[in-house]
């Protein structure tokens, strides 16, 4: 068991720390969410209607900082993580569905990140995208099954920076700010299907399960692993600098995520829809696209965040599916167990990325797979953050911390509108 970093009264001001070591489960959430899934999503977006959606991001921040908040809260008061709080407080079945439906969506989501690793790596040097993408796979699996969390954790958060790549993607073109302002804050929206289905898109890549998943248990295994750390419910005196915290993490984490994906967005308006370049199909397709138009340096620049997202997000995604799943079924959990002691939660995370390695090898389309993986998140966002809600508002859960009203508020305004996107992508279906 490692050493904790809290002071000897259980204080976890960020102040008190450097800065970097302050962060934790907010900040790789928020970067992770920059997935390759994502910029290909945000570079569709960008390339296809310009800076016509670079107001969803700015709506996207709020939202995602308070349902996010909100999970972490549940897992830092009760030490348990989503699921597990999910079985003790609702029907066995309800949880068994949540469970079943962000596996295959995760999965999916691994498949197009790990090929997307893969092609870029090709972009940038030659060679075979489907080794480089199997190197990838098996690496981030050995990583998370042999190496203790918290001895690579530091590497995960210095990854984080490789998302500055769509930032100095930017400063070395040439941006019409003006446009941009006018874009951004009096956009000219498009009333059809094609452009509802691009926000919706938006939202569901920005707003996921996959993270609700993993910061709530990120949360609980600190308060396991951490000397003097207890469940807040059991040791309210740590409150007040643990809430403190969890605020502090997660506005950077969500701040850093959504700074990056409108970047990735204005990126793609004014290199690839100005110069008439609106088919983006993949992340990789939007780096190639760059090197005519933007120069090798851009070039580089984006290629090299695909593969740096991807690192960081391949944990994210496995690691959510296995502590989902042990939670559910009651398995031994967490980053830092020993693989002996936890040998189904490693198996769950070796399975998932290697299922989705072994998707990236198929004939199946990527799009239409990140379509299908969008379409598996609209269906369980919606109801799982109903859940969530219900949870962080009973007292018989949370005891005294149950969540604020100023926190209930953002929650159910980003639960009404994912069930206002779900609802658009369904009505939108095959138009």
């Amino acid at each position: 068991m490692r050493e904790s970093n809290d002071s000897e009264d259980g204080l976890e001001n960020p102040a008190q720390r450097s800065l970097l070591g302050g962060l934790g489960a907010g900040l790789i959430t928020g970067a992770a969410d920059d997935d390759p899934g994502g910029i290909a999503t945000y570079s569709q977006v960008g390339a296809a209607y310009g800076y016509g959606t670079l107001w969803t991001v700015i709506l996207a921040l709020p939202l995602m900082i308070g349902i996010q908040t909100i999970c972490a809260r549940i897992g830092r008061v009760t030490g348990k993580g989503l699921a597990a709080n999910i079985r003790s407080q609702c029907p066995f079945a309800l949880a068994i569905g949540f469970v079943f439906l962000l596996f295959v969506a995760n999965i999916i989501n691994l498949s197009a990140d790990i090929g997307a690793m893969g092609a870029a790596m090709k972009l940038l040097i030659g060679g075979p995208a489907f080794a480089y993408a199997a190197g990838f796979a098996v690496v981030s699996v050995l990583l998370q099954v042999f190496i203790p969390f918290d001895s690579y954790s530091p590497l995960l958060k210095v990854m984080t920076f490789s998302l500055f790549a769509y930032v100095g993607t930017v400063l070395v073109i040439h941006v019409p700010w003006l446009d941009v302002a006018r874009g951004t804050f009096m956009p000219a929206v498009d009333f059809n299907a094609k452009y509802a289905v691009a926000v919706v898109a938006v939202f569901g890549t920005t707003i996921s399960p996959y993270l609700f998943f993993w910061q709530a248990s990120q949360e609980a295994n600190e308060v396991r692993i951490t000397p003097r750390r207890k469940p807040l419910r059991r040791a309210s005196d740590q409150g007040p600098d643990a809430l403190r915290r969890i605020n502090v993490d997660t506005i950077t984490g969500m701040l850093f995520s959504e700074v990056v994906a409108f970047f990735i967005i204005l990126t793609a308006a004014v290199v690839l829809h100005a110069n008439g370049k609106t088919d983006i199909q993949t992340s990789s397709d939007a780096a190639a696209a760059l090197l005519p138009i933007a120069g090798k340096f851009a070039f580089w620049l984006f290629a090299a965040g695909i593969i740096g997202t991807g690192l960081l997000a391949l944990p994210v995604l496995a690691g959510s599916c296995a502590y989902a799943l042990g939670e559910t079924f009651r398995w031994k959990t967490g980053l830092e167990a020993k693989p002996h002691k936890a040998k189904l939660f490693y198996a769950t995370i070796a399975l998932a990325t290697l299922i989705g390695m072994g998707l990236s090898f198929s004939p199946m389309d990527p799009i239409k797979m990140l379509f299908w993986s969008a379409v598996i998140n609209g269906v369980i966002a919606v109801p799982l953050m109903l859940v969530i809600m219900f949870l962080a508002s009973r007292r018989k859960v949370m005891g005294k911390f149950s969540i604020p009203l100023r926190l209930k508020l953002v929650g159910w305004m980003a639960t009404l509108v994912m069930a206002a996107a779900a609802i658009v992508m369904f009505v939108t279906w095959g138009d």
